[in-house]
């Protein structure tokens, strides 16, 4: 791999650095806010491979994509009727297999519930151990026609509920934006239903699809 390249990956694996807050932090130097569900960067070498990965990802195939990836301009974890409970915690609370608690009587952030991943076959009780994945990752689907969305398009995309899952957080980090010729959910059970779901996406916004992309989903023979 060209360290251009490298650095690409870097960018689109490492998601907007944000503002430093407590907690623990992983291998890499970040960590992922339990509430809103953006990782963010604390220390080397995730600050160092973001700040290189902003100054490098650009276009490198003519006519794929040509604007640089700032999750920033992707508007998500909205509050869109103002009740207190964004995107994320409208989405634990309605895919739910129990009842729900909230860390406090505003009941604006959910603590606990009961989560089938879908991804692993795992079972998840507190909310600060799941993710909210976009089935179609923010910084795939702006390299496959994203980048020249209005901000109001961004914003319904990386809010969709088909194209959000709750999932659990190490496993979403390990899929990154990686699409499915690159990156498929460990429990193969799930795999036609995952694949189905990204054509989906794909179609519904007019997302372009690799020939990498469509081999592979092709290959899973699903009726």
């Amino acid at each position: 791999m060209t360290p251009i390249k490298s650095i690409i990956l870097a960018l689109l694996l490492l998601p907007s650095l944000a503002l430093a807050h407590s907690g623990g932090v992983d291998s890499l130097g970040g960590h992922t806010n339990r509430k809103t569900g953006e990782y963010h960067c604390h220390r080397e070498p995730c600050l160092s491979n973001h700040k290189q990965a902003e100054k490098a990802y650009q276009e490198v195939a003519p006519g794929t994509y040509s604007k640089l990836y700032n999750r920033k301009d992707w508007p998500h974890w909205i509050d869109t009727d103002r009740d207190c409970q964004n995107t994320r915690q409208e989405l634990l609370i309605s895919s739910s297999a129990g009842a729900v608690s909230f860390t406090k009587a505003k009941r604006c952030t959910v603590k606990s519930g009961k989560w089938f991943g879908v991804y692993t076959g795992e079972t998840f009780n507190k909310a600060s151990d799941v993710d909210i994945d976009h089935i179609v990752p923010l910084a795939h689907a702006h390299k496959s026609g994203g980048h020249a969305w209005a901000r109001a398009q961004r914003r319904t995309f990386a809010n969709d509920p088909e194209n959000l899952l709750v999932v659990d957080d190490s496993t979403n980090q390990a899929k990154g934006a990686k699409a499915p010729h690159q990156w498929m959910p460990p429990r193969r059970a799930y795999w036609c239903e995952y694949g189905q779901k990204w054509k989906r996406i794909k179609q519904k916004y007019g997302l372009t699809i690799s020939e990498a992309e469509r081999t592979k989903l092709d290959s899973l023979n699903c009726k």
